[in-house]
């Protein structure tokens, strides 16, 4: 477990430093202006000739470099247009059209409180009979997973009716974890036994405790359990929502964490052995 992936960085650096240079010396060779500048004592007076490209690139001010300008990204607004992603609006209501009070009662979210756990929210493929209409219904996705009994359930809404057109359930179906599922994970292996090892090289790494999944830039996988696994625990793996996380320290190196497994639906982690 305390082993903590290290990347070589010095050929990354060394590269572009030769990079950087090479790229100097072909700026000093091709500059306007070098082929025609004045020679004194026989060199070429390269440098003065970019010094005043520099000034009147700049408006005559040495040296000065103006602010680059970020623009505001244009409003997205409230509705699409044919195969355009969703909006953000588009997304929050296909959302409360999907999660009705039926479903919200009697679903639960992997921090075990009431309501589904969002997955994602996607637009919908088109009907065949509307592949070349551009005036096609805009439809959403949306992704849920019910950890109370294991399932994943889709829901199809029209955008244009607000309405429910098709439901699915599924079980045994592990689409990928999404950024909750994650932190959650990752705050159940912080406060687990077994989490010992990741805390001690968190603090090799930064000289701080790690308490937080906040802490750590977080990746992860889907595990789904093999035959002859062990423990036994993680045979349900596939059926449960289980989770391998690759965390990373803030501005620093990846700790392996590959034998551990978080059981989000049972909340339990286990060792692989």
């Amino acid at each position: 477990m305390r082993k903590i992936v290290h990347r070589h960085l010095g050929k990354v650096v060394a590269g572009a430093a030769i990079a950087v240079a090479g790229t100097a010396v072909m700026i000093g060779v091709t500059l306007p202006g070098s082929a025609g500048a004045e020679e004194s004592g026989g060199g070429l007076q390269a440098g003065g000739s970019a010094q005043q490209a520099a000034q009147d690139g700049q408006g005559g001010q040495s040296g000065a470099v103006r602010p680059g300008v970020v623009e505001r990204a244009p409003d997205e607004g409230e509705k699409g247009k044919g195969r355009d992603p969703l909006t953000d609006d588009e997304m929050r209501r296909a959302e409360r059209i999907a999660v009705n009070r039926q479903l919200f009662n009697s679903s639960e979210n992997v921090e075990g409180e009431r309501g589904p756990q969002r997955i994602g929210v996607d637009l919908a493929a088109p009907e065949t009979t509307d592949l070349d209409n551009p005036d096609a219904p805009r439809r959403a996705d949306i992704t849920f997973y019910d950890y109370k009994d294991d399932t994943l359930v889709t829901k199809t809404v029209d955008l244009d009716t607000g309405k429910v057109v098709e439901t699915g359930v599924q079980h045994g179906v592990q689409p990928p974890i999404s950024r909750d599922e994650m932190t959650e994970a990752a705050g159940l292996l912080i406060a687990d036994p077994l989490g010992a090892g990741l805390k001690a090289d968190f603090k090799d790494a930064t000289g701080k405790e790690l308490t937080s999944p906040d802490q750590l830039m977080l990746n992860s996988m889907v595990y789904r359990a093999t035959p002859g696994v062990r423990p036994a625990a993680l045979g349900a793996c596939g059926e449960h929502r289980c989770v391998r996380l690759f965390p990373k320290v803030k501005n620093g190196p990846w700790i392996d964490s590959r034998d551990l497994v978080i059981d989000l639906s049972t909340r339990k982690v286990s060792k692989l052995g």
